[in-house]
């Protein structure tokens, strides 16, 4: 019991100091507060706001009112609870596809850059070669030919596509940590290959790490969207990119009013990089052992 009340308390200690940091970029906080409550409104909204089923003739392309604060679409449906509710599959994209390919990215960039020799410039070459492919294009034939038509797989696609270039700075990161010193004594104790990755080298990654996780998250949201905008991946409901293409179909742009149905979406991926982005700028603070150790 003694050893569960440690546990807890330095979990919440340490919980403490990380909200401390946080708090002292204040757009970095925003990034976080704002990242958390898209988060929560995508999944526990649509419990609260569940989609509209039929349409509403006297609502149809309405500006923003006191009934409607995003206006309404050429259904008469409420923008704001679309986007509350097609905010789901964005999320889920973009979280899985920013972890799978960082982490395939420090696996191969990290290898590469402690083996070295020849496997370092074979796996080099593959990732030379690889970058030199137009990813969405590529994207766009492959999502053609397969069905991508949950997030899982499309992430997997696109996590595919997207970590050579993140391998290549992870490589540069681990070169230069190599010539520290503690690298070198852990390379004459012998303690292994993957114990010196894992153990000694990533952990003074993971600023570096996390940001480059946010990066490509917000890069999945581009690449999702404008597929789902394009037609190729056949998604429903009131995703953000099918509001867009829905929108844009029916001419909104020609009416002030009309436009918040594609204004609304457009804004809530802003909003979302945004708020990515801005949580991104406080991860340094948040990972460094000095300031950690000064709160």
């Amino acid at each position: 019991m003694n050893a569960l009340r440690d546990g807890i308390g330095g979990f919440a200690r340490e919980t403490i100091k990380t909200f401390k940091l946080l708090a002292r970029n204040k757009m970095g906080l925003f990034g976080f507060v704002m990242t958390l409550v898209i988060v929560l409104l995508s999944f526990v909204g649509p419990i609260i706001w569940q989609p509209e089923t039929s349409a509403n003739v006297a609502d149809i392309n309405q500006g923003p009112s006191e009934k409607h604060f995003l206006g309404t679409d050429f259904q008469g449906q409420d923008n704001l609870r679309k986007v509350i509710n097609g905010g789901k599959d964005i999320v889920i994209t973009a979280f899985l596809t920013g972890i799978i390919a960082t982490l395939l990215a420090v696996t191969v960039g990290a290898f590469s850059a402690f083996v070295g020799g020849r496997v370092d410039s074979a796996l080099m070459e593959l990732v030379n070669i690889w970058m030199t492919i137009p990813k969405f294009p590529l994207l766009a034939v492959i999502a053609t030919v397969i069905k991508l038509n949950d997030p899982v797989t499309l992430s997997l696609l696109m996590a595919f596509l997207d970590w050579p270039g993140l391998s290549r700075q992870v490589r540069a990161q681990v070169l230069s940590l190599k010539k520290r010193d503690y690298i070198e004594a852990a390379t004459m104790l012998d303690l292994g290959t993957r114990q010196i990755i894992f153990r000694e080298i990533l952990p003074n990654m993971m600023s570096f790490i996390a940001v480059s996780t946010i990066f490509t998250m917000t890069f999945a949201i581009y690449q999702q969207t404008g597929l789902v905008f394009l037609g190729i991946v056949p998604y429903s409901g009131a995703n953000w990119g099918v509001m867009i293409s829905a929108a844009e179909r029916r001419g909104v742009l020609y009416t002030a009013a009309a436009s918040w149905s594609i204004i609304a979406p457009i804004g809530a991926i802003v909003l979302f990089q945004l708020a990515l982005i801005s949580f991104a700028r406080s991860l340094e603070e948040v990972f460094n052992p000095r300031l950690r150790t000064s709160v």
